[in-house]
């Protein structure tokens, strides 16, 4: 900076420094170029906070808005055009149904329907990315614009037009000490400046109708992405009605058991039902079974036997010998049909015409009592 320029900057904080601590009132405005520079303020306020809550609309969640703005960053730093899109929540929730729908498998009707609400969910977040570009496109980089290169210049004629004021001002107060010369040309520096800054401003709020388009650019973008969605929830909300439907009219099918038949010590059968798990011969030709209740003392039964009972059961894992009336007696291993449940230590039961009380942790629940 030359000398002529640092005097004329000292000059000028001579003047503000003055203005501010002495009062002494500078150069006033018009009233209309004061309330175009306020609209200017509030528009310049405006579009900060503005671009701000779009992007949280558009982008909801802090963390992932900082990461990818950090990556964006990353990617401008090393020339990359391609950056990674914000992670959409129902994009995530229809990736985890879709997963876990496949898991289940097509033949299980909520893994269909979850893998049919995977789908649908991910196209609704495939219409959000969408929404995101047009909404970038047609209303962030256009106020974007309007801030980094409009109102920018705005700003800075009216950072100049304040410093030709100050020097107009300092100079006017110095009469007498300044040639009048100089007084006319920093006055005539400060109009030209004012007018220049003033048409500027007009411009800009005249031409609001290019705001107005943006924010009408902006409702349609949500709208499409709301009829998209909607189509899209729509078609979702009929395929689960018809699988719900569908569900509806199958009749329930009742769970399956195989009959098994155990052999008691008078030789007399009594059966149960209970899931098969491997079968073997008996020395004698006899065809058997063994369930898998406790390996070290399986329960061998006869297959051939025509006695069918379906009634709850339980198996003795230890031998009981009733010392008081009303107690059943059993070995480890017999298989007792259950007919009540008397408290939290004792069942009811029968073993070979008997009938007596059974101690619970004395026994392996095979079928259970019917709840009451």
């Amino acid at each position: 900076m030359s000398v002529s320029g640092m005097k004329k900057q000292f000059h000028k904080a001579s003047q503000l420094l003055h203005e501010r601590l002495m009062g002494a009132e500078g150069t006033r405005l018009d009233e209309d170029f004061l309330k175009m520079e306020k609209s200017v303020d509030v528009i310049q306020t405006l579009l900060v906070e503005l671009l701000s809550r779009t992007t949280e609309f558009l982008h909801p969640n802090p963390a992932y808005r900082a990461k990818l703005s950090m990556l964006s960053t990353v990617s401008r730093i090393r020339g990359q055009e391609k950056t990674t899109g914000y992670p959409q929540t129902e994009g995530m929730l229809g990736d985890c149904m879709s997963h876990y729908g496949q898991e289940l498998g097509a033949a299980s009707g909520f893994g269909g329907a979850l893998a049919n609400m995977g789908d649908a969910l991910q196209e609704v977040g495939q219409a959000r990315d969408t929404l995101d570009i047009n909404v970038k496109r047609t209303f962030i980089d256009p106020l974007q614009e309007l801030h980094n290169k409009e109102l920018k210049e705005i700003r800075y004629q009216l950072k100049k037009l304040q410093g030709h004021r100050l020097d107009f001002d300092y100079k006017k107060r110095r009469r007498g000490k300044v040639p009048e010369e100089e007084i006319q040309l920093a006055w005539d520096k400060f109009v030209i400046s004012k007018d220049l800054t003033e048409r500027s401003m007009f411009t800009l709020l005249e031409n609001d109708v290019d705001q107005v388009r943006c924010l009408s650019a902006l409702i349609a973008a949500v709208l499409d992405f709301h009829r998209h969605a909607h189509h899209i929830l729509l078609g979702l909300h009929s395929n689960l009605q018809a699988r719900l439907t569908a569900a509806s009219n199958t009749p329930d099918q009742q769970a399956q058991f195989k009959v098994i038949q155990t052999r008691t010590d008078n030789n007399s059968t009594k059966g149960f039902y209970h899931q098969l798990s491997f079968a073997s011969t008996t020395s004698s030709g006899e065809q058997t079974t063994v369930l898998p209740s406790r390996p070290e003392s399986p329960i061998v039964c006869n297959a051939d036997s025509e006695v069918v009972l379906d009634q709850p059961c339980c198996r003795a894992i230890y031998s009981f010998h009733s010392e008081n009336e009303g107690e059943l007696s059993f070995n480890e291993g017999d298989v007792i049909i259950l007919t009540n449940q008397i408290d939290a230590n004792w069942y009811e039961g029968e073993l070979s015409g008997q009938s007596g009380f059974i101690p619970i942790s004395y026994v392996d629940v095979l079928v259970p009592l019917p709840l009451p």
